[in-house]
Parts: C-alpha cells; sequence; structure tokens
C-alpha cells in the first residue's frame, strides 16, 4: 500500500537541498537517509534520500543525483510515496494511517449518526476529516483532540462532539463586534459586555 509521506517545496540553498512539507508522523523511520520512495508524478523519481536535517524547524532533504538548485527547484511539489505494509500500525496508539480512518462511520456521542470519512486533508495546523453526509452534502471536521474523541477502529467509527454550528449552521452562535460595543456604552462602566445568540 501507498501512503504520501512529504511534499516537497522549494530548493534550499545551491546543492541541491530542498525543503519539504512532512505528511507522516515518522518522518525518520519513511524519510531517513536510504529511503527510496515513489513519486507523483511518476516521472519525478524514484527518489533515494541521500541526507536530511532539520534547519530552522523544517526538513531539508538531498537526493541522490540531485546537485544544484536548479535540479531541486524542478521537483518542487512533487509528492513522496513509501510503500507500507496494510498491517503496519503507527507506534502510537494515538495515531493512525489515513487508510485505517477512510470510510468510518462519524458519529455522536449518543450514537446518532453523521456521515462516513471520505477524505483526509492535512493542513499545516490541522488535519481535516471531510464527511460525506447521508444527504450528499460534506462537511469537515477538524482531528483535534477536543472534537473527535475517540477512533473505534474495531467498530470501524468515529466518535465526536462538535461545538455548535460545525455539524448545523444553525446552531452556531454568532458573535458580533458591535452588539459588544453596545454593550458596553450600555453599561456605562465599560466592562466587557455578556454574549448574546444573535
Amino acid at each position: 500500500m501507498q501512503l504520501v509521506v512529504a511534499r516537497i517545496g522549494r530548493a534550499h540553498g545551491i546543492k541541491g537541498e530542498v525543503t519539504v512539507e512532512v505528511r507522516t508522523d515518522e518522518p525518520e523511520l519513511r524519510l531517513g537517509p536510504g529511503a527510496v520512495l515513489a513519486t507523483e508524478p511518476a516521472g519525478a523519481g524514484p527518489l533515494t534520500i541521500e541526507t536530511g536535517r532539520v534547519h530552522s524547524g523544517r526538513l531539508l532533504l538531498r537526493f541522490e543525483g540531485v546537485r544544484d538548485r536548479t535540479a531541486a527547484e524542478a521537483l518542487r511539489n512533487t509528492l513522496l510515496i513509501a510503500e507500507v505494509d496494510p498491517a503496519e500500525l503507527p507506534e502510537d496508539p494515538e495515531e493512525f494511517y489515513d487508510h485505517q480512518l477512510m470510510d468510518l462511520d462519524v458519529v455522536l456521542a449518543d450514537g446518532t449518526g453523521i456521515g462516513r470519512i471520505t477524505e483526509i486533508t492535512h493542513l499545516p495546523s490541522q488535519d481535516l476529516f471531510i464527511v460525506e453526509r447521508p444527504d450528499g452534502s460534506e462537511v469537515m471536521i477538524p482531528f483535534v483532540e477536543e472534537i473527535v474523541t475517540e477512533i473505534d477502529l474495531a467498530e470501524q467509527r468515529a466518535v465526536i462532539t462538535p461545538p455548535p454550528g460545525l455539524i448545523d449552521a444553525s446552531q452556531a452562535v454568532i458573535a458580533s463586534a458591535r452588539d459588544e460595543e453596545a454593550g458596553d456604552e450600555e453599561s456605562g462602566d465599560g466592562a466587557p459586555a455578556t454574549g448574546r445568540d444573535a
């Protein structure tokens, strides 16, 4: 099974190094020297990692045969893909591979069905579940502990406790700066006003 483990960013320096956007929780395993990775587009690879180092909080890689900035820049936006045994699990029991999460049923704590996970989007700040609802619409669920409270692979479900408005927009609480300013004027003492539902 193939997993996307990184995306190549811009060239760094003049000796063929590139920055990479890491998309794996195990970079030391997947992106270590000697690792041979397939690519998307396929014509850019396979690529063998020669060296890796962290610089200013970013991982820099150099690939065999890539010796200058021009060659490194030509790899920009290429996806790096590792071959992984489908039975292999992350070392941390709180971490999951994308393929383990795909098609899980998403339910509320009381068992109410929301939909199923059809895609996982990896953003710099967090991951998002793209959940398809029974009516065909989609909702994005941030994959954070405060919202996704349980992943039960045996039962093939993800339990969520969404904040108001995440699932049903009609339940959203809208805070308006104008309301707060009016509340301040009415109180006359500059104390913050109590929020109210719009």
